[in-house]
């Protein structure tokens, strides 16, 4: 027989396997299991830290096998084919959603061709580094855009809640698979690390093109080639103001370095833009404006600690392996206001993707262990929140669905002009919620540099009074996270998109535009790594599908 047994250790008695193995024949006993020492073989889950009431605790899971051979048929790795050119589909975006797509499409040996309008992770690497040291930013091969997406050059968390959406584990075993430490696959909270990430994805690359698929970087997507078509799936159960809809056929690609254009043809398309490429909601309300909608996203600042002082703090002094996490809620006015990609022993990154905004994001490497800890702290912005001017202008674009793109844009600005260049404007915590300027600030892992700000002046007051009192509410919690030594820097704005791209639950099809399938962050259907790449899974299982089906049937 088989059974899960959850046991819980102090942190020195970790890798004590005779504690471990006491504890785990002990809560055998207690639930009078019969079973003979000899028969026992235990194979570790997963690993959580309990760090509440004053005391660390770590949990650990066992799949606890008596008189039987561990099951070692884990979730079985993809089989890829070989791509045989009866079917071609682009896909707009290397990240997440778009490779985990493309490894999709080849289990039915279907070619992708993915066009991706930064460049590849190594000359990415370079153009980031020009941000930091030169505050140029080049606006297709940055933080955001790029071979791998916005997840390359970051933590790389794989925690996802996002359990209906897909098979986690099967995510994980295919990064496991290029390359990822086999830890992911059993810690509570799994994280790659920007500094093994490039290679993971440059691994997939590679895979990708020795099956046949095809990579366009430096490549840009500007418009949709199209036919006449018929309605959409989604036509039929929420129908709009016209009844048919056009037929996808190909993209309209812009080289970044030359201005050369061409066209691409298609089966279908998967737009898996991410959720900083402006440009493709603008080419969105342009052809189909009733397949955009408003959401809600949110905005908000970096909180930056050293990290020995959160460590002290999630750990109650006790000296610990690993750099301490947390996540904080809160409801302020009606309004969520939470933690977001924390970042423990990590740092402050630019991820502006033009050279007029800053925006701030977080990432650690592998070890998390730089002296810093940071986290983005936002507020949730409803379209009710949005400005009355920036709805206005959203309506007389003739797509009202752009008017928190338009706030947003409009805040990166401003943002950019409180700082330096990229020197990003910053104010401490404690100063923030006394109102006052800060004479000095402590050090930070932000290397474009900081200058002092009244973020509480200039900010939007929806913003900032929901900051003020929440963070008064975190240090209930978490005694000494208000400290002098806390930073906040601005602006954080990229969580999420403002924007969602309609498509129908079923078919995967954008209700707007047949054979384009939206995915990913970019298209408002998720919202990290683990959770772009199931979505992106998904619309290219339902593409799949449509076109095997359409080539069985001879339909189109």
């Amino acid at each position: 027989m088989t059974t899960d047994v959850t046991i819980v250790v102090r942190p020195e008695e970790e890798h004590d396997n005779s504690v471990i193995t006491g504890k785990i024949t002990k809560e055998l006993k207690e639930r009078r299991i019969p079973f003979n020492k000899s028969e026992l073989t235990t194979v570790f889950v997963k690993k959580s830290i309990d760090a509440r009431r004053g005391q660390v605790k770590i949990n650990l899971r066992y799949k606890v096998y008596i008189g039987e051979k561990p099951d070692d048929s884990t979730t079985a790795l993809p089989v890829w084919k070989q791509a045989d050119e009866r079917h071609t589909v682009a896909i707009i975006g290397a990240g997440p959603a778009g490779l985990f797509g493309a490894l999709r499409l080849l289990e039915d040996g279907i070619k992708p061709v993915i066009i991706e309008r930064g460049s590849v992770t190594s000359q990415r690497k370079r153009d980031i580094a020009a941000i930091s040291t030169r505050g140029i930013v080049d606006e297709n091969s940055n933080y955001c855009f790029g071979e791998g997406g916005a997840g390359t050059f970051s933590d790389g968390k794989l925690y996802t809640r996002s359990n209906k959406r897909g098979n986690i584990a099967r995510i994980l075993q295919i990064f496991a698979a290029f390359g990822a430490d086999r830890a992911i696959l059993t810690d509570a909270h799994p994280h790659i690390g920007t500094d093994r990430l490039p290679a993971i994805i440059n691994a997939m690359r590679e895979k990708i093109l020795s099956l046949g698929g095809e990579f366009l970087f430096d490549s840009r997507c500007i418009g949709f080639t199209t036919a006449p078509g018929a309605p959409t799936v989604a036509a039929q159960t929420a129908p709009l103001a016209a009844d048919r809809y056009p037929l996808v056929t190909g993209v309209t690609v812009c080289n970044t370095k030359t201005g050369a254009t061409r066209e691409i043809h298609a089966d279908a398309v998967l737009l898996a833009t991410g959720h900083s490429s402006n440009d493709i909601y603008e080419l969105m309300a342009r052809i189909a404006p009733d397949a955009l909608s408003e959401k809600i996203f949110a905005v908000g600042v970096r909180i930056e600690h050293p990290r020995s002082l959160i460590d002290s703090i999630q750990f109650h002094g006790k000296q610990m392996e690993q750099a301490a996490e947390y996540r904080l809620t809160a409801q302020e006015d009606g309004r969520g206001v939470y933690s977001f990609c924390m970042c423990p022993g990590g740092f402050v990154v630019p991820s502006s993707t033009a050279p007029d905004q800053i925006v701030i994001n977080g990432m650690s490497s592998a070890a998390r262990n730089s002296r810093w800890s940071n986290s983005a702290i936002v507020v949730e912005t409803r379209p009710a929140d949005i400005p009355a001017p920036f709805q206005e202008q959203a309506k007389k674009a003739g797509c009202p669905a752009l008017a928190g793109l338009y706030w947003r844009s409009w805040l990166e600005a401003e943002t950019f002009a409180h700082g330096d260049g990229q020197k990003a404007p910053a104010q401490r915590l404690t100063d923030f919620l006394a109102g006052r300027p800060s004479q000095d600030l402590p050090r930070t892992s932000y290397t474009p540099g900081v200058v002092a700000s009244r973020l509480d002046q200039w900010l939007p007051h929806q913003i900032v009074s929901r900051l003020q009192a929440a963070f008064r509410d975190y240090d209930k919690n978490m005694h000494g996270f208000i400290s002098d030594d806390a930073l906040l820097i601005a602006s954080e704005t990229r969580t999420s998109t403002p924007v969602r791209i309609t498509r129908d639950s079923d078919s995967m099809e954008c209700i707007a535009l047949r054979r384009l399938y939206p995915a990913g962050e970019g298209s408002g259907y998720s919202g990290g790594i683990v959770s772009s790449a199931m979505d992106g899974e998904r619309a290219c299982n339902a593409i799949a599908h449509m076109l095997l089906s359409a080539n069985s049937t001879g339909g189109n």
